[in-house]
């Protein structure tokens, strides 16, 4: 018998494509994500309501868009205040054990200045590293600094959790040497290589290690754990065996990998070649070294994305880890699991990679997986949804109530019922030390189109994705489409009036 009060399990990963599943067609290896999609509900068309981490994150925390909870792009950190009034201190007041593993990106860790939080880089050390919260509502965290490798583990005191358990009796200087060590040919792929490191002290092995740790912790429940994977976001550097996994001449490349600037709306091109307005060169060379690539060959292409694909299977087998830790527990017929991410990557569409302000499909849409008790096996759900309703949809399935007003709705009715959604909303506003000018773009995407309007020049682009799914073909202004036009522009307009203007200034970079 299912138990009243059902544990949730929360997976997240960083900088995932939402095509970039077995189950999607690519030649990606995710055999037990294929088993949760199998025996549960995915989502074909979720986006995220922000392309970039912070806010993305923070909208899944609280229910509300980014606007409104004030997270406006990387680099601002989320209120305390408001963050506390998200789903993990929810659960907890409710009677819920409530754990956060991995990257939280709640916080900046690229500071101007410190900033006292935990996850910022020169605060650390004011949080030993055997403090385990509680942060944001989580009674109990094992967290990371960001957690992704263009750093390096923090030495301590610098660092959390991972960081003290990576240098403990000194190895991490042996582990760094491994990290850094780069095996096989280097064709020069942008932020790649294939790295000695041993996958045991991967921080994807860490998080699948410490979230057994929690459910079994916590097994008579009733318990919400969010694990929180830093991969596969940049840079590209997979632990042997997991970066030989895909061999490059396997891989999908994109149908379309050049530049095409000159058939795109203005800030294409000067969010990409613009300069990031930092008065502190340190951080503007990190601005522009972390957030822009150069253009690949095809030979880095496939490089990069083998290792791309490699850094997903090794998450996909903690999932799997997971799984089976829930099943010999007995406890995966009292847990609902939810599988997603917080953005994706351009993984070379259009000649492009990482993030930014360019809202193309393997950016904006992303996986979302549920899967437990009462879910139907095998459903694919194709109307448009975000990773913003994840808030409403843990509050239905534990029969509590919000805080407070959100923008989350519930996707329970969608997963179990026959409900429909007729678009889903992503918002950015990006200050130029981003990218060098400042945007306010709004994009809204339904199951056929998705129009961007970048709200200070008019300008904008609309894409009728049932036809043109490379998104080759820009709509907007077309006579031919105007009616469609103006009813996605009044989807943009019906955003409820509750933002925060102007938005808080950042506190860093990321």
């Amino acid at each position: 018998m299912t138990r009243k009060k059902p544990n949730i399990l929360f997976i997240t990963s960083d900088q995932q494509r939402g095509d970039c599943y077995g189950f999607e067609g690519r030649k990606v290896r995710t055999p037990h994500l294929d088993m949760l999609a199998a025996g549960g509900t995915r989502f074909s068309a979720c986006i995220t309501p922000n392309v970039v981490c912070q806010p993305s994150r923070a909208s899944i925390l609280t229910g509300l868009l980014p606007r409104t909870h004030g997270v406006a792009d990387n680099g601002i950190d989320l209120e305390v205040s408001v963050g506390l009034n998200g789903f993990a201190e929810t659960f907890a007041k409710s009677g819920w054990r409530t754990g956060f593993i991995g990257k939280a990106h709640f916080s900046t860790f690229h500071t101007f200045q410190p900033t006292g939080r935990p996850e910022c880089r020169s605060s650390s050390q004011d949080f030993a590293g055997d403090w385990h919260g509680p942060y944001m509502g989580f009674q109990h965290v094992d967290m990371m600094i960001a957690g992704h490798n263009m750093f390096l583990p923090q030495k301590p005191p610098q660092g959390l959790n991972y960081e003290a358990w990576y240098h403990k009796d000194g190895r991490g200087d042996l582990l760094d040497k491994l990290f850094l060590t780069k095996l096989g040919a280097d064709v020069g792929a942008a932020q790649t290589w294939n790295s000695a490191l041993p996958p045991a002290f991967h921080n994807s092995t860490w998080i699948g290690d410490r979230t057994i740790d929690f459910i079994r912790d916590n097994k008579d429940g009733p318990w919400i754990a969010w694990a929180s994977f830093p991969d596969p976001h940049h840079p590209f550097d997979a632990p042997a065996p997991w970066c030989y996994l895909h061999h490059p001449d396997d891989v999908d490349l994109p149908e379309h990998r050049t530049l095409d600037l000159d058939r795109r709306p203005w800030w294409h091109r000067a969010s990409l070649e613009g300069t990031p307005k930092l008065d502190d060169p340190e951080l503007q060379a990190f601005r522009a070294k972390q957030s822009r690539t150069p253009s690949q060959s095809d030979l880095q292409l496939r490089h990069l994305i083998a290792n791309y694909y490699g850094m997903i299977s090794l998450i996909d087998h903690n999932v799997g880890r997971v799984m089976l830790e829930l099943e010999r527990l007995g406890l995966d017929k009292d847990t609902i699991v939810v599988y997603s991410t917080d953005h994706g990557d351009w993984l070379g569409d259009h000649g492009l990679l990482l993030k930014g302000p360019i809202h193309y499909e393997g950016l904006l849409r992303v996986g979302c997986i549920v899967s437990g008790p009462g879910v139907p096996k095998g459903k694919i759900v194709p109307y448009p949804v975000s990773t913003l309703d994840f808030p409403a949809t843990f509050y239905d399935y534990a029969g509590i109530s919000a805080p407070g007003p959100i923008h989350s709705r519930s996707l329970r009715p969608l997963v179990e019922g026959d409900a429909t959604r007729d678009f889903a909303f992503n918002e950015w506003d990006l200050n130029a030390s981003r990218c060098g000018v400042e945007l306010k773009l709004r994009t809204v995407r339904t199951r056929t189109h998705k129009l961007t309007l970048e709200l200070v020049s008019g300008a904008g682009e609309l894409y009728d994705l049932s036809t043109d799914p490379q998104e080759m073909d820009n709509r907007f202004g077309d006579l031919g489409v105007a009616a469609i036009q103006r009813e996605l522009t009044d989807m943009i307009r019906s955003r409820p009036d509750d933002a925060r203007e102007p938005p808080i200034k950042p506190v860093g970079m990321a």
